[in-house]
């Protein structure tokens, strides 16, 4: 049996036997398959489908194929478009391809050359899809750092679906990343210019979460002195993210159903339906199929929300993104600091590689931090990993030479004392100790009080 192939294809032909055959030689090879007869349908289903390769015929009655490919040109201009025609021409095959065309052959098409064409094509928009997305996140922020297939992967997954109106519903456990990768289909949609809207389903109570949604209206409670806009009225024309949707308790599953499915929402205590226009992400890190089957979570909102499946794998399954994440978050965690990233060993590298993560990307970054904060000097400072990490992780000289670094705690301390010191006791104003520890003056005296410090010379009793 062949290797089955994936994408959509559109053929366009006048002629039955011809798209009989072309769709008989694309569906044994794995390929999904929609047939148009004219221009006028071509057009149609363009706007209306998603499609990774179009096939289309030259000479058609009405509309020729060279004016539907300057069309489809016009919406969507990366959409590969491959054209056959029984009568070709040297003089043909290069219009079409100056007009944009991404190849060009004779009917009735050889099958190998048939499938290689499309093959070529679909391979050639996912690249530039991938392509357009890292390119994004470098002018925009958007973050998706790795090199490993999984990573490959969800950068392919997120070029293909950003552009599209599909719900995803992204799963993993916490501190993978769902928000980055939400953030990211945001603004690769064509609602980027619209809001992001983001609302945690677990951490709004019960009895808030649904005036937080849908807003109210005035009088609808105590307290409601005037009309409020809830989450999806204030994402209108953008994308609304319901995060830890798993969480959400069974009323305000109910209204999420009837936002997705109609489109509109009711505010607390108001009776006039609202209409919204948003696309909404969801994220859990709960088994939502098993909720179903329990009855914890509604069947058809299930559904309704997973048109497009995304998942998230531990960091512990792809640990050779963790020196690439590392590099980026010591990077972005030193220019906040104004300092230079520190010099990391091969040794904690490895270190670090083989650590679990159970708080994944999250837990790698806030580590990082702390790590950064430890290290004065030009070197990075590991303080204690947890879990099965019990020992503390060398700096590039102490791997080589022996001795551990200091446990967190004594590091902490170390650092306050210095701080003080080169502050000369002070705590506040410019050139101060919480100045050059970048902390809230409160905060470093609460510090500064547990570690048994003061600011008067340095150290406490």
């Amino acid at each position: 049996m062949p290797e089955k192939r994936s994408g959509k294809v559109l053929v366009v032909d006048d002629e039955k036997g011809v798209r009989d055959t072309v769709r008989r030689i694309l569906s044994y090879e794995g390929y999904t398959v929609a047939e148009a007869a004219d221009g006028n349908a071509t057009l149609d289903a363009v706007n209306e489908g998603r499609f990774d390769v179009v096939l289309l015929d030259i000479k058609m009655p009405g509309m020729d194929g060279i004016e539907v490919l300057k069309r489809i040109r016009q919406m969507d201009p990366d959409l590969p478009v491959l054209m056959f025609s029984g009568h070709g021409s040297i003089a043909t095959a290069v219009e079409t391809t100056r007009i944009g065309a991404f190849d060009f052959m004779e009917k009735p098409p050889d099958r190998d050359r048939l499938l290689i064409g499309v093959r070529n094509a679909i391979a050639g928009r996912r690249l530039a899809h991938e392509k357009a997305s890292l390119e994004l996140a470098l002018t925009k922020g958007m973050k998706l750092v790795g090199k490993s297939a999984a990573m490959r992967r969800l950068i392919a997954e997120i070029a293909r679906i950003g552009p599209t109106e599909a719900k995803v519903l992204i799963t993993g456990e916490n501190g993978v990343g769902k928000g980055v990768v939400a953030r990211a289909i945001h603004r690769l949609s064509r609602r980027e210019a619209g809001r992001f809207v983001e609302v945690s389903c677990a951490a709004i109570p019960d009895d808030l979460i649904e005036s937080e949604l849908f807003g109210y209206e005035k009088g609808a409670f105590t307290g409601a002195l005037r009309r409020k806009a809830g989450r999806f009225e204030q994402a209108e024309e953008g994308t609304v993210f319901l995060d830890e949707v798993g969480d959400a308790p069974p009323s305000v599953q109910v209204r999420l159903l009837r936002a997705l499915q109609e489109r509109e929402i009711a505010r607390v205590g108001g009776v006039e339906a609202v209409k919204v226009n948003v696309r909404v992400a969801a994220a859990t890190n709960r088994d939502l199929e098993q909720m179903v089957e329990s009855g914890a979570f509604r069947r058809d909102l299930y559904y309704r929300l997973n048109v497009f499946p995304i998942h998230l794998p531990p960091l512990r399954e792809h640990r050779e993104d963790i020196r690439p994440l590392g590099i980026h978050f010591l990077a972005r965690l030193s220019a906040r600091m104004h300092r230079k990233p520190p010099a990391v060993s091969e040794a904690v590298w490895r270190r670090l590689e083989a650590h679990d993560w159970p708080g994944n990307i999250r837990e790698l970054e806030n580590f990082l931090e702390r790590a950064l904060i430890l290290s004065p000097g030009e070197e990075l400072v590991m303080p204690v990993l947890g879990g099965a990490e019990t020992a503390a992780l060398p700096s590039a000289s102490a791997a080589a030479s022996g001795p551990p670094v200091p446990s967190f705690d004594e590091a902490t301390r170390e650092l306050l004392r210095r701080a003080l010191e080169e502050a000369g006791g002070r705590i506040y104003g410019p050139g101060g100790a919480a100045d050059r520890l970048r902390l809230k003056p409160t905060t470093l005296q609460g510090k500064l009080r547990r570690y048994g410090l003061t600011a008067r010379g340095g150290s406490g009793t």
